[in-house]
């Protein structure tokens, strides 16, 4: 297929795509669904070779948040039977990053529902991320705490965070029909301060929300703009209890083109994938390792994931290696000559000299699947044609089950 061929060179020269030809992978048919995942495999292997990062989530604060974003189980209004509780002690979090830390995770993602931190917030958060430095020297660690003030940023930075993440989520144009509480342009504004503080920018997105093909290729186009050093991509979980509860839009090979196209639109970037892998993908989540290079073990926010022996056994099945704590996760034209992501010395994980969606990877923390409100996580077609949208999945609410154990709870957590 000429596009295909067009789009791994593309990808093999850190050159986009036009929006067509982004747009034109996610109208690709089922019949030539094989096709796309080898030629996005060709890109990601390149650059990544056949390592995947695994990364933990710890949700230091659970529910009870004043925003209202339509997708989240944290949500103002969420009847969802999540965990709630505050925030974790510095000990009991350092406790939860090392269950995930023992079951081969390199990057620990640091979690608060909520708008975002007041500064004594980001004192608590301060003390937690030199604590699990202090035992754990080589991990990397990234906050993910919502809308950020002036100088937070840099207080987190000086506390010794590798990582910011803060997910667009969706396009510009659609952003106020999936919260009115805050805007698209505080986002972009909060991954901005992480940027200059330093800190490696984690920002992607969500899809099953009912969105177009121009609103996925839209948001991804504004996000490699934006250049984070990582892009998770997150599918919906309809958690029952919040508005988007019936939106079952996703099939898995619907998750499959469109991680080909985010690997396409950002060919060197650390591509993630996020929540809702188990419940869209299902048995075809190991072909999705042929697309994304860095995967969440175990558990999510407030949703319970696949087991974490299980993400490990079908990582060695599936033919890719875990990266170690002493593998840089960025390709070498990515990494800033301080030291970059996987060694920590010196600055940020990423550099920010190239173009493109992103350097360093960074866990898509506030995956939103997982539900982290404050955390979180239209267009047209430009002269073609749209697809066709999918049929609508069958709801597989079997698979949604809420998060009873790990942080929060007196239970041993899934790693």
């Amino acid at each position: 297929m000429d596009l295909l061929n067009t789009l791994v060179d593309k990808g093999l020269r850190r050159e986009s795509p036009t929006r067509d030809e982004a747009l034109a992978v996610l109208a690709t048919s089922d019949d030539d669904l094989l096709d796309v995942v080898a030629a996005a495999g060709k890109v990601r292997r390149h650059w990544f070779g056949r390592r995947v990062k695994l990364n933990y989530l710890v949700n230091l604060k659970s529910g009870l948040c004043p925003e209202d974003c339509s997708y989240c189980s944290q949500r103002l209004g969420s009847t969802a039977g999540i965990l709630k509780y505050t925030w974790l002690k510095p000990d009991e979090a350092s406790e939860a990053a090392a269950a995930g830390l023992a079951g081969g995770a390199k990057r620990v993602c640091l979690v608060a529902s909520g708008r975002g931190p007041t500064d004594r917030d980001v004192d608590r958060v301060s003390e937690t991320i030199r604590t699990i430095k202090d035992r754990h020297e080589d991990v990397e660690v990234c906050a993910c705490l919502g809308l950020l003030s002036d100088g937070q940023a840099e207080r987190l930075r000086e506390a010794g965070a590798d990582a910011y993440n803060h997910n667009l989520n969706t396009s510009e144009a659609t952003y106020g029909d999936i919260t009115t509480t805050h805007t698209y342009a505080d986002r972009v504004d909060t991954v901005n301060k992480a940027h200059a503080a330093g800190l490696s920018a984690c920002s992607g997105l969500i899809a099953g929300m009912g969105e177009s093909d121009g609103d996925l290729v839209d948001v991804v186009f504004s996000l490699r703009e934006l250049d984070p050093d990582s892009v998770p991509v997150n599918f919906l979980i309809p958690f029952e209890g919040t508005p988007l509860a019936k939106e079952w839009n996703l099939t898995p090979q619907r998750c499959l083109r469109i991680l080909a196209m985010v690997r396409f639109v950002c060919p060197d970037a650390e591509v993630r994938i996020a929540g809702g892998r188990e419940v869209h993908l299902r048995t075809m989540q190991p072909l999705a390792l042929h697309l994304a290079n860095s995967i969440f073990l175990g558990d999510y926010l407030t949703s319970e994931g696949q087991a974490g022996r299980a993400d490990l056994e079908m990582i060695a099945d599936a033919g890719f290696e875990v990266e170690g704590a002493d593998q840089v996760t960025l390709p070498e034209h990515r990494v800033s000559a301080a030291g970059g992501c996987g060694s920590h010395q010196g600055a940020g994980c990423g550099s920010q000299a190239e173009a493109g969606c992103g350097s360093h990877e960074g866990a898509g923390c506030g995956s939103h699947a997982a539900g982290g409100c404050g955390s979180h996580e239209g267009g047209g077609v430009c002269g073609t044609a749209s697809a066709p949208e999918p049929a609508a999945n069958e709801a597989r609410t079997d698979l949604v089950a809420v998060r009873r154990r790990g942080a929060g709870t007196d239970l041993a957590p899934n790693a």
